[in-house]
């Protein structure tokens, strides 16, 4: 291994780990964003090294520590990767990065627009002498209109996108785990992906520039588009996706636990309504939003029932009804057991990519290993 390089722990190579294998990453970006992103490349098989500022990546500071005293977020995030440490700003940092970039197929940076440019490594520098190089440059708002410099995280994308106006009950609310933040990992790992397969064909890379405000806009594409069509602005409980609707909801039940309903299609709802003893609500799935009355009527059904009785009753009915799980219950659950998207390796709890490869699942990442006054 090269002189410098820190082993964050390798990808098992399989089915899976084989896909893009050969695939050399650099992967400047620190967080969330870019390091899911660059995370997925290596399970698929791409050798992924992350390069850290002197003082390291800041999510080393954030979230729990495991009993080793570890950053238990740092460490899921990035093991699967190599690291190396380089101060951009010295002349011997910026020839390491330069020596490392004359073969690297993809390199991600999630700096605020002009940084790179500043440090020497602005995407037009960089192809004149890499031109088969893809370049996935991940900020918070773009490059354009007038927040393409300003600081931002997952609650202020949310809040500029109209996604946080309508969610809640009497006040907005935000998410865990936060949305744009992940989502921008999905479209930038799509993104490179498809840049991979174009560069096949023509030996040319790219440059792909990701502002994780805007991937906000396509995940709410359906109410972007009744909003062309009449101007209509979602509010808070006026849709059947965020609290209007009987048929798509949360209720409490006698012993303070919760369910969610969510039958939305007519033969679920008449499911629903048969095994609870209440074919009169058969007819009234179709009453206009916000379905206030039939919210009060089921509300009160549950309220009366226990999970546990709830549960039995309708275990065979085939009509959308879940508990609604805390986190421990839910990776205890037989559905994530079974799933095997969850799977522990050396002690950590790792989640795996969400799909099978003619049956086969990525493989567990190798735990974080790093020098120690790292």
């Amino acid at each position: 291994m090269e002189a410098g390089l820190i082993p964050l722990g390798w990808a098992l190579l399989g089915y899976v780990g084989s896909f893009l294998s050969g695939v050399k990453v650099l992967d400047l970006s620190q967080y969330i964003s870019g390091p899911v992103a660059s995370q997925i490349l290596a399970d698929m098989g791409a050798e992924v090294l992350k390069i850290e500022p002197p003082v390291g990546d800041g999510m080393r500071n954030l979230g729990p520590r495991d009993a080793g005293g570890e950053p238990v977020f740092y460490a899921s995030l990035n093991a699967g990767k190599s690291l190396r440490r380089l101060d951009l700003k010295s002349a011997d940092g910026r020839n390491a990065m330069a020596g490392l970039l004359a073969d690297a197929d993809v390199l991600i940076e999630g700096f605020r627009p002009g940084v790179m440019a500043r440090l020497g490594f602005d995407y037009a520098a960089l192809a004149l002498h890499n031109p088969a190089l893809i370049y996935c440059s991940i900020s918070g708002y773009g490059t354009s209109g007038p927040l393409a410099n300003a600081a931002g995280h997952d609650g202020n994308y949310l809040a500029e996108s109209g996604i946080l106006d309508r969610n809640g009950h009497d006040a907005p609310v935000f998410f865990d785990p936060p949305i744009a933040d992940m989502a921008g990992a999905l479209y930038a790992a799509i993104a490179i992906l498809g840049a991979l397969n174009a560069r096949q064909r023509t030996g040319e890379g790219v440059h792909i520039e990701l502002g994780l405000a805007d991937t906000l806009m396509p995940l709410q594409s359906m109410q972007v588009a009744e909003w062309g069509a009449n101007g209509t602005v979602p509010k808070r409980g006026s849709t059947y996706l965020n609290g209007a609707a009987a048929y798509y909801n949360i209720y409490r039940t006698a012993d303070g636990r919760y369910v969610m309903l969510g039958p939305v299609e007519p033969r679920f709802w008449q499911n629903f309504c048969t095994a609870a003893g209440r074919p009169d609500w058969c007819l009234r799935q179709g009453d206009p939003l916000p379905q206030t009355s039939l919210i009060a009527e089921l509300t009160a059904f549950f309220a009366r029932r226990s999970l546990a009785k709830i549960e039995a009753q309708f275990a065979n009915a085939d009509c959308c009804l879940s508990p609604v799980l805390d986190l421990g219950e839910a990776l205890s659950s037989e559905q994530v057991r079974a799933s095997g998207f969850v799977q522990r390796a050396d002690g950590r709890l790792q989640t795996l990519f969400p799909a099978t490869f003619n049956g086969k699942r990525t493989t567990v990442r190798t735990p974080l290993r790093r020098e120690p006054n790292a």
